[in-house]
């Protein structure tokens, strides 16, 4: 009671100037003597300013600052340092988010293995399982090193604890929300429980030069949990996606103090452990030896990088009064655009009263505008039962008024689609520089496009009975 009370008088009240009423809350009329804008606060602590003290280092020109202390060092994982600008800078702090299961642990593990030398230390904290649960994946994906140090604390000040006696080069920190700290109140994974962990191991990365990588957790949503501060507070933000019934896996540079933040690194999920995956193409794509009605490729891109992708499609006779519109890997609502612009601007009428499938290949997910065209040609060669040429790639974007408008990036997605052996191209008009030896037809609306198709067979589409 004597703290309860003793914290009630330390809070700031409010009193009118004129009779002397007071209150807890401001109001803007005493009612006590009914005058306006006589109540004002009191009670409260004391404004203090903060004089001049000693710097701890002289300001330089900014010529003459020293970068070799913030050299990047490789990881040992090419496709986490193109994502990270060439790796990790001594003192940065890094924020892996993604979603359960997705493959956090298993890289960070892989990481820090491969990082781990006999001159820089890599000390792996664990605050969501035993050691030896650990020791057991490090087993199986063969991420085992002399000068990797494992531990596992809830505890901030036993983390700090390890690293005076460890002395690593490299943190890994799984995960931030579940370390607390013992000096202030409430559970792990709270507000002022995350904001005081991360600003601790904040400051002790700078004091030591350490690189450090948190491992977070992410809402239902898929937004990284916990204050917005957090991701203000580090230096990189890294977002781990990818469908965990698909191998594929994707590290996305969502914030990047050292580098771009248009850079995607592709992984590959399997039973021995992640590897990455130079051309992650090969995923994408189903080898065939005969062509398949409903099929077509195009070009996306993933950040900087073009990854040639496989659309599919599928139209049946419906049983049901409503037609199915199902989809996979495409939004709902531009596959539901593309329909709609086939069959009033392409003259295919029967697709309103069929069941429509829609899906990509290998679990890859086609957001951009760019993959329209693509999705409109494979719904129009499973409207007609007729295969689309081989090698052939379709890239633009599509309007409601059946024009195929530029997207940006055609260039590099035709080098892509010529590295990999297509040898035609469906583009936007003026696509600018096109690959030796690489057919490129230019396209300005549905109809131009439609014409890849054969005549005899586009004109027995199948049409409603009007």
């Amino acid at each position: 009671m004597a703290a309860r009370t003793k914290s009630a008088k330390d809070r700031p009240s409010y009193r009118c100037t004129e009779c002397g009423w007071t209150t807890a809350k401001w109001l803007g009329r005493c009612p006590e003597c009914q005058a306006w804008g006589t109540v004002e606060e009191f009670g409260a602590p004391a404004v203090r300013t903060t004089a001049a003290g000693r710097v701890s280092s002289a300001a330089l020109p900014i010529g003459e600052v020293d970068v070799r202390t913030a050299t990047a060092r490789s990881t040992g994982v090419p496709e986490l340092d193109r994502v990270l600008g060439g790796g990790l800078v001594p003192g940065a702090v890094v924020l892996v988010a993604g979603e359960p299961g997705v493959g956090k642990s298993t890289l960070l593990l892989d990481a820090a293995a491969k990082a781990a030398d006999e001159e820089h230390r890599t000390l792996y904290v664990t605050a969501e399982e035993s050691a030896s649960q650990v020791r057991l994946r490090a087993d199986r994906i063969h991420a085992l090193s002399d000068h990797l140090y494992l531990a596992a604390e809830t505890d901030l000040a036993a983390v700090l604890g390890h690293l005076d006696a460890v002395k690593p080069t490299l943190l890994i920190l799984d995960s931030v929300q579940t370390v607390a700290s013992a000096e202030l109140d409430g559970a792990p994974g709270g507000v002022a429980q995350i904001r005081e962990v991360t600003a601790a191991l904040i400051r002790a990365s700078k004091e030591r030069g350490m690189a450090t990588l948190l491992v977070g957790h992410v809402t239902k949503d898929g937004n990284i949990a916990g204050p917005r501060l957090l991701e203000h507070l580090v230096d990189v933000v890294l977002s781990f996606e990818g469908d965990r019934h698909a191998r594929l896996r994707l590290v996305r540079g969502v914030k990047n103090r050292y580098g771009a933040t248009d850079e995607v690194g592709c992984f590959e999920l399997h039973d021995e452990g992640i590897t990455g995956l130079t051309d992650p193409s090969g995923l994408f794509l189903t080898r065939r030896d005969i062509a398949v009605p409903g099929t077509c490729l195009t070009v996306t891109l993933e950040g900087r990088r073009p990854l040639v992708a496989e659309v599919q499609a599928l139209t049946v006779d419906s049983q049901i009064p409503s037609p199915r519109r199902t989809t996979s890997g495409l939004e709902t609502s531009r596959v539901s655009m593309m329909l709609a612009v086939l069959e009033q601007r392409g003259r295919i009428t029967a697709l309103g009263k069929r069941d429509i499938y829609c899906a990509t290949v290998g679990g890859v997910k086609l957001t951009e505008p760019a993959s329209d065209l693509a999705v409109a040609l494979a719904l129009a060669s499973a409207a007609s039962d007729t295969p689309l040429p081989k090698n052939l790639v379709a890239i633009g974007e599509v309007g409601l008024a059946g024009e195929v408008r530029r997207v940006t990036g055609v260039q590099r997605r035709l080098a892509e689609a010529h590295r990999l052996g297509f040898t035609h191209a469906l583009v936007p008009t003026d696509p600018g520089r096109v690959p030796a030896g690489m057919k490129v037809t230019e396209v300005a609306d549905m109809g131009a496009a439609l014409s890849v198709l054969p005549r005899r067979s586009r004109a027995q589409a199948p049409r409603s009975e009007e």
